[in-house]
C-alpha cells in the first residue's frame, strides 16, 4: 500500500507523458455492442432527471450565488462528495449532487444537462474522474453554466475517446483491477459490458490514501460502468469556452496522474496538486473546496 504524506497543493506547469494502461478489456467485440443503443438512450436520458440535495438548506440559488453541482465518475456514487457537500453547506454555498448513471458518454451527458439546466441562477459544475468528461460534454451550450471544476478527472477532446485517452498513461494500474460484468440493455434478453473494480485491488488502484476500512465500505457500494463509457467518444467540449480549474492528485493510480494533468493543461485550468489518491475529494475533501471556493471567486 502507498502511503501519501500530509502536504499542500502546489501550482504545475510540467506535463508527463506515457504508457498504455485502463480498459484494454474495452477493446473487442463489446465495442460495437455498447455503441448500439447509444441514440435512442441519449434521447430517453434527456426526458429524465435524478438530482438529490444534500440538505433542504442546500437549495439553488436563484440568480446571485452559483449552485455547485457535483458529478460523481465511475466505480462511485454522489455519496463519494459527502466531505465535500458538508463543508460546502458550513460556507454556505448551495451544492446540488447529481447521480450519474454511469450507461455511456451520450446518456449519461444529456442526463446531466437536463439536471443542469433544471437549476436556477448560475452554476459552477464539478466532475470527479469520468465525470470530468461528462461535464465536458454535458456544459457545452448550457447558458446557465459560469464555470468548471476538474477533480482528478478526464476533460477529453472532440472524438476522443476514454480508452484512447488512457492508453497513453504510465501512472494508471487500473487495468489490472478490472472485472468485466454484464447488464442486461432492455431490448429483450440483450446485454451489454460493463466493468467493476475487484476487492483485491480497490484499495491500491482507487483510494490508496484512504483507510482500509473506509476503502472495503466504497468497494462493496461501488457503482459499475458500462462499457460505453470508455469506448464512445466526446461530442462537445464545454471547457474551450468556460474558465476551469483543476485538482491533479499526484498518486492517481486510477485516471493516471499524467494524463490527468496533461488534460488540464490542455484545458488551461488553473491547478493545484496535491499528494492523494484518485478519490482526492474522499481523503482531503478540504483541497477540493478550496479549490471549488476560487472558482466561486472568479465565477460569482
Amino acid at each position: 500500500m502507498r502511503s501519501f504524506p500530509d502536504a499542500p497543493p502546489r501550482n504545475v506547469h510540467g506535463s508527463r507523458y506515457s504508457r498504455r494502461t485502463v480498459l484494454g478489456l474495452v477493446a473487442g467485440s463489446a465495442l460495437a455492442a455498447g455503441g448500439l443503443h447509444a441514440h435512442s438512450a441519449a434521447a430517453h436520458a434527456q426526458k429524465g432527471l435524478l438530482m438529490s440535495q444534500a440538505t433542504p438548506a442546500a437549495s439553488p440559488a436563484a440568480g446571485g450565488q452559483p449552485t455547485v453541482v457535483l458529478v460523481h465518475g465511475a466505480f462511485a456514487d454522489s455519496s463519494s462528495w459527502n466531505g465535500v457537500v458538508e463543508r460546502l453547506l458550513v460556507a454556505g454555498v448551495p451544492v446540488v449532487g447529481v447521480s450519474n448513471p454511469l450507461r455511456g458518454i451520450a446518456f449519461d451527458s444529456a442526463y446531466v444537462a437536463s439536471a443542469i439546466s433544471q437549476i436556477p441562477g448560475p452554476v459552477l459544475a464539478v466532475g470527479h474522474s469520468y465525470g470530468g468528461a461528462i461535464i465536458t460534454n454535458a456544459c457545452a451550450g448550457l447558458p446557465n453554466v459560469v464555470g468548471l471544476v476538474f477533480v482528478a478527472a478526464f476533460a477529453p477532446e472532440v472524438g476522443e475517446t476514454l480508452l484512447q485517452i488512457e492508453g497513453n498513461s504510465r501512472d494508471s494500474v487500473l487495468n489490472t483491477a478490472l472485472v468485466e460484468l454484464r447488464y442486461p440493455t432492455g431490448q429483450g434478453s440483450e446485454t451489454a459490458v460493463e466493468f467493476a473494480i475487484s476487492a483485491e485491488k480497490f484499495h491500491e488502484a482507487f483510494a490508496a490514501d484512504v483507510p482500509e476500512g473506509q476503502a472495503a465500505v466504497m468497494q462493496a457500494t461501488q457503482r459499475p460502468a458500462a462499457q460505453a463509457c470508455f469506448a464512445e467518444p466526446t461530442t462537445a467540449v464545454a471547457w474551450k469556452t468556460l474558465p476551469s480549474w483543476a485538482v491533479v492528485a499526484t498518486g492517481d493510480y486510477a485516471a493516471g496522474s499524467d494524463v490527468v494533468r496533461s488534460m488540464a493543461q490542455r484545458a488551461g485550468a488553473i491547478t493545484v496538486e496535491p499528494e492523494g489518491s484518485h478519490v482526492i475529494m474522499v481523503s482531503q475533501p478540504q483541497v477540493v473546496v478550496d479549490q471549488i471556493l476560487a472558482a466561486l471567486g472568479s465565477v460569482g
